[in-house]
């Protein structure tokens, strides 16, 4: 039952994602992707508050969290990670875990461009 909750909430997610990705912007900066994650990682926060505070249900939470969270900007979940690395002392932890991540996907986004444009050419 869990799956389906996540699916659905992940469906909704990526079509909020597209919708507010649909905002007119001109500028070369990417101002909407960091509006999205910022956003994102504000309601994955808000969503945990919640269910920290409040008694919802884990269908509720997979569906908010995981589902609607994640297909909206999956930058949420580890924006969550990571705070829950810092308020629980982890500090060095914290800082490795948020340098490797970006690094490690900026490098895996460089890779898989280089493998899929050799792909497509080949």
């Amino acid at each position: 039952m869990g799956f389906l909750f996540v699916g659905l909430g992940g469906a909704a997610g990526a079509m909020l994602r597209y919708a507010v990705g649909m905002i007119p912007y001109k500028g070369t900066f990417p101002l909407i992707t960091l509006a999205i994650n910022v956003i994102g990682a504000f309601f994955i926060g808000f969503f945990t508050g919640i269910a920290i505070n409040r008694h919802m249900s884990d269908n509720i939470i997979l569906f908010l969290k995981v589902g609607l969270c994640g297909g909206f900007s999956t930058f949420a979940a580890f924006s969550l990670e990571a705070y829950n690395m810092f308020s629980s002392g982890n500090h060095i932890i914290a800082v490795i875990y948020s340098f490797i991540s970006v690094a490690l996907c900026i490098i895996g986004a460089w890779i898989g461009i280089t493998v899929g444009g050799t792909v497509v050419k080949g």
